[in-house]
């Protein structure tokens, strides 16, 4: 098996005999700790197609940033949802699920550090219409000029307990939500049709690693980025670039291009990218542990 930005040396930190062989196998973790290696090798015992479950995978103007499979990993095993979004297109969990419906016809192995999206897999997604882009503006200039506590005043009682009051991004996507329907996103959830893939008939795998291992990971991998040219893939995202998009979320991104504008050192903005990528993944592991209570905890090393 050819080498793998998610494993460093191709192989997984996990044992595989103890996987299921028949069962949809789900896997998620933070950044760096390994998903892509152990999914791979679970693909090829397997013969499954590897999905992608990543937010930030699906799109195509970043493949080194975001640590998607490689090409030669991509000619070596099935791969699918991986770098098929432009970068100026918005991609939801919705989008995602609907593709997801498709694909589970066959064996599947389904990979990625998205909480959201594996909650809206093995606990349904309510139907929410699109937001027009001119609510989502509107969102965008409110939350700006006054804060998201406005945006939460305005919310009914219903959806207020529910959300965490303290991220502005979910604050804001049930205030568009009520702005754009009508109806409280609550009412909607409630309204949540079954789930695609039922958690007690799926091995479902969240890893945790210990948290010095996956920091040096991280550190390794970033240099590891670079070595493989995310300099280079940041030049091609500098023209038009512009921070509201989802794209210009990939951890790295935003650091490497206020290099390239003359804003910070190579050295600096390293720093930053690494410092951002640790935090990400302690959120992640916090958002696992809170929610994944009901996967099977594989710790690692």
């Amino acid at each position: 098996m050819s080498q793998n930005r998610g494993g460093f040396n191709g192989r997984s930190a996990v044992r595989i005999d103890s996987i299921s062989q028949e069962a949809p196998v789900l896997v998620a973790g933070p950044t760096a700790s390994g998903k892509s290696a152990l999914s791979m090798e679970i693909a090829a015992r397997d013969g499954r197609l590897i999905v992608n479950a990543d937010a930030l995978q699906v799109y195509a103007n970043w493949r080194i940033l975001t640590a998607r499979p490689s090409p030669q990993d991509e000619a070596t095993l099935p791969h699918a949802l991986y770098g098929h979004v432009a970068g100026n297109a918005s991609y939801s969990v919705g989008h995602w699920l609907r593709e997801v419906a498709s694909l589970l016809d066959r064996p599947v192995v389904i990979v990625g550090g998205t909480g959201l999206n594996f909650n809206a897999l093995t606990r349904g997604l309510a139907a929410v219409p699109e937001i027009p882009p001119e609510v989502r503006s509107e969102a965008d200039t409110r939350l700006s000029a006054e804060g998201p506590g406005a945006l939460l005043a305005d919310l009914d009682p219903a959806t207020a307990s529910r959300i965490d009051r303290l991220n502005p991004v979910r604050i804001q996507r049930a205030w568009e939500v009520w702005r754009a329907t009508g109806r409280g996103l609550a009412a909607w959830q409630d309204d949540t049709p079954p789930p695609l893939v039922s958690l007690p008939q799926a091995e479902a795998l969240v890893l945790m690693p210990e948290v010095s291992w996956l920091n040096a990971r991280i550190d390794r991998r970033f240099q590891q980025m670079l070595t493989e040219g995310a300099l280079d893939e940041a030049r091609t995202n500098l023209e038009g670039w512009d921070p509201r998009r989802p794209s210009s979320k990939a951890i790295g991104g935003p650091e490497l291009i206020a290099h390239l504008r003359g804003e910070l050192t190579l050295q600096a903005a390293v720093e930053a990218a690494t410092v951002a990528s640790r935090q990400y993944a302690k959120r992640q592991r916090t958002w696992f542990r809170s929610n994944m209570k009901a996967w099977r905890q594989v710790s690692l090393p």
